[in-house]
């Protein structure tokens, strides 16, 4: 039974941005949600998030997790903010974890390291990691285990400096903690309280400090653009292995983004550059072709995305395929066998099987009948500056080049639209539709026209 502490509350001005810290996305996902879940991943007892900078966005992300906030009005340091989860946790009995919304990369096994050396006696426990260039960072002095103190850079000797293990900023605390934190001073050059001057209060008391050293890569805090590519590099990289373990062949895996919500099954093929977001799911055999991306999207087994390919909410049956240069737009249902060829865009419509669209056609708000073939420079005319409307066309249909479905229309099964026509009126079923000006040929009049007429 523990508590868990979050320190959520820094701007992060090395960011250079408008969008608080935690809030940065890895993989889709903002930073906090990582340690959130590592967070739950534990069972704590409590759960407190303590914010302060942009508090009205993190508390907005924070709704979707089991969470108690607590706000730190003014940013004074990370031990004034752990201070600032008192009133939460004041009658609980400890031990406490205390971790930081920038390193989305700790793993729950270390962090009930941490605990287990509190519930064997430790007054305080921290994770220590070892640089191979520690310059910026305070040193961990320590005798075995039991650590003496942390040693900021400023302030240490060259035999200090020449320390490589660093503070990783992850704790464990007894119930001593909130009555130490009371303890800690502000003399310094910021002005500021912070959390490694409780290693010489609880030493101070008589109560043991222990280091738990981890994996650098695990530790790694995000306080750049530079290091959260870093730690999002860390996190795709473990992605793609995990799925090339499960059967997925990527080529040029290194090329390949895709978020932890996405699910692939055996037998995928992803071609370099790929992008999969959000909740897409591809299915046994399907293939994805270069640089194409897909976000929401349904590939059942055996369908195929084919090269620079953007689908969003859109679904594709076995063995339909879209593409190259293919747009499916919400909506966007593909059945059994149905072709999209080039130039293409595909809006909230229903393809049956065995539709071909092959070229430089809109089908917005439509639904297609089985086996209809549309034409190069089709458009589903649905929007009448109000409102949507459908367009309804029937199987076996063939809707010819250039043509204009200016919906509300049907087109009945077996039907055919003569090139370049605008349809306005129902056609019924086996009916030819001509919708244009009877071709008319003026004899001698371009040869007049050019000689001055």
């Amino acid at each position: 039974m523990h508590a868990h502490v979050i320190l959520a509350a820094g701007q992060g001005t090395r960011m250079k941005s408008r969008l608080p810290k935690v809030l940065h996305p890895l993989l889709g996902k903002p930073m906090l949600a990582y340690a959130v879940e590592t967070a739950l991943a534990l069972e704590p007892q409590r759960l407190v998030v303590v914010v302060g900078h942009g508090a009205e966005q993190v508390m907005e992300v924070l709704k979707a997790y089991p969470v108690e906030v607590a706000v730190q009005e003014e940013q004074l340091g990370t031990a004034h903010a752990l201070l600032q989860a008192e009133a939460l946790l004041k009658d609980f009995p400890g031990p406490t974890l205390v971790t930081q919304g920038d390193t989305p990369l700790l793993h729950p096994e270390t962090l009930r390291d941490l605990l287990e050396r509190v519930e064997e006696g430790a007054g305080m426990a921290l994770l220590t990691v070892e640089l191979e260039d520690p310059t910026g960072y305070g040193r961990i002095l320590r005798q075995g285990e039991e650590v003496l103190g942390s040693v900021e850079e400023k302030d240490a000797s060259p035999e200090v400096k020449a320390i490589r293990e660093v503070n990783a900023g992850a704790y464990a605390f007894d119930g001593f903690l909130f009555q130490a934190l009371k303890e800690v001073r502000n003399e310094n050059a910021a002005r500021e309280y912070y959390l490694p001057d409780l290693i010489a209060i609880y030493r101070a008391k008589g109560r043991k400090v222990v280091a738990v050293k981890g994996v650098v890569e695990e530790a790694l805090g995000v306080n750049t653009r530079e290091e959260l590519a870093r730690v999002e590099g860390v996190l795709l990289s473990a992605l793609r292995r995990e799925w090339m373990r499960k059967g997925v062949r990527m080529i040029l895996p290194e090329s390949i983004y895709l978020e932890a919500s996405v699910e692939l099954a055996p037998d995928v093929t992803l071609w370099p550059g790929v992008v999969l977001k959000g909740k897409t799911r591809i299915g046994e055999g399907a293939e994805v072709g270069p640089y194409a991306v897909l976000e929401d999207t349904l590939l059942e087994p055996g369908a195929r995305v084919l090269a620079h390919t953007v689908a969003q909410g859109a679904v594709i049956g076995r063995g339909a395929d879209a593409g190259p240069f293919a747009r499916l737009r919400p909506g966007a249902v593909l059945r059994e066998g149905a072709h999209v060829g080039n130039f293409v865009e595909v809006k909230n419509s229903l393809l049956h099987p065995g539709v071909k669209a092959g070229h430089l056609a809109y089908l917005g708000d439509a639904e297609v009948g089985e086996g209809t073939n549309i034409g190069a420079g089709v458009i589903t005319a649905n929007y009448d500056g109000k409102r949507k409307h459908r367009t309804f066309i029937g199987k076996g249909a063939f809707i010819g080049s250039n043509s204009v479905l200016v919906a509300p229309v049907r087109v009945g099964d077996g039907a055919m639209v003569g090139a370049g026509s605008v349809i306005t009126h129902d056609v019924p079923e086996d009916a030819l539709a001509i919708a244009r000006e009877r071709q008319r040929n003026l004899e001698g009049y371009a040869r007049r026209k050019r000689e001055g007429d």
